[in-house]
């Protein structure tokens, strides 16, 4: 299926499911593709991780419920998916404003969250560098931590923030920033703060030594301030440049961000010039 397709039904199979204990895994499972891609090409287009997507339709199913009849917070909390009507409580409050008291007692106003729905626009002609790259396999150190897919997205900002606070800046650069999922079928995968490894060097503790297996590659540069360049090309790679591919299609549970040294620019990572490249395996298409 190509993304437009796999989105579509990925939607169609959450509302079928939505009052049902289904998991990203489930979802990606029924759309056949890996949850390691699956998780990073929907957020992309989407905007919302899976289970944000999740959470905010139920929490608007929730308070058309919460006005159309007299359900208890308690039985709204279990049907919905809580483990108490306090924590529903807390996530409805965050959600639209108020707690489901307010809500039923003065009709204030509740949030809607609509189902996605694939439109059908008129795009392409843009412009996108990629370059094709065979890559033998090479070995890198670094410090590797576990990170489920759907808390990816804000926990490995802070991964980063919290490693190189600690000052071990003097084992490991950040030259690689190395997402691992061989098997493409787990809940969770691993992420690497690499470099290349030298084999006449120590291995300091706490790091360990990885080998990134050969691939044909496509190579996105990924040039600008970092905390833009780098979303908006893979916002590219997901919603322009796969849907448009003929010759090659995803390969495998592995996706490479190359950073240049920081120290080469005036602002760092946010100057203007800044260089960085994302690699995502490929295959050529039966």
């Amino acid at each position: 299926m190509e993304w437009t397709e796999v989105i579509s039904e990925a939607v169609s199979y959450i509302e079928e499911h939505i009052m049902e204990d289904v998991t990203m895994y489930d979802i990606a499972s029924h759309v056949h593709v890996s949850p390691f891609y699956f998780h990073k090409g929907f957020s992309i287009l989407c905007g919302y991780t899976v289970m944000e997507y999740i959470r905010n339709r139920r929490l608007a199913l929730a308070a058309q419920e919460l006005l159309a009849n007299d359900s208890t917070v308690m039985e709204l909390a279990m049907k919905y998916g809580y483990d108490s009507p306090d924590s529903f409580t807390k996530a409805f409050t965050r959600f639209h404003g108020n707690s489901p008291s307010v809500v039923r007692k003065d009709k204030t106003m509740i949030k809607d969250f609509a189902p996605l729905k694939l439109t059908i626009s008129l795009k392409g002609g843009y412009t996108m560098d990629y370059r094709i790259a065979k890559k033998e396999a090479f070995t890198v150190l670094g410090v590797s931590k576990e990170f489920s897919y759907k808390d990816a997205k804000q926990d490995i900002p802070l991964f980063w923030e919290k490693y190189f606070a600690s000052g071990n800046r003097r084992d490991i650069c950040g030259m690689y920033g190395i997402n691992i999922d061989p098997q493409m079928g787990n809940d969770s995968f691993s992420y690497l703060i690499a470099d290349i490894y030298n084999p006449a060097t120590d291995i300091p503790n706490g790091l360990e030594v990885k080998m990134i297996p050969a691939f044909t590659w496509a190579v996105f540069p990924c040039k600008g301030a970092l905390s833009k360049s780098m979303q908006a090309v893979n916002i590219k790679i997901f919603s322009e440049w796969l849907p448009s591919q003929r010759d090659y299609e995803l390969a495998a549970g592995y996706c490479v961000e190359m950073y240049d040294d920081p120290g080469k620019y005036p602002d760092g990572t946010e100057d203007e010039n800044y260089y960085a490249e994302l690699w995502i395996p490929v295959k050529k298409k039966n």
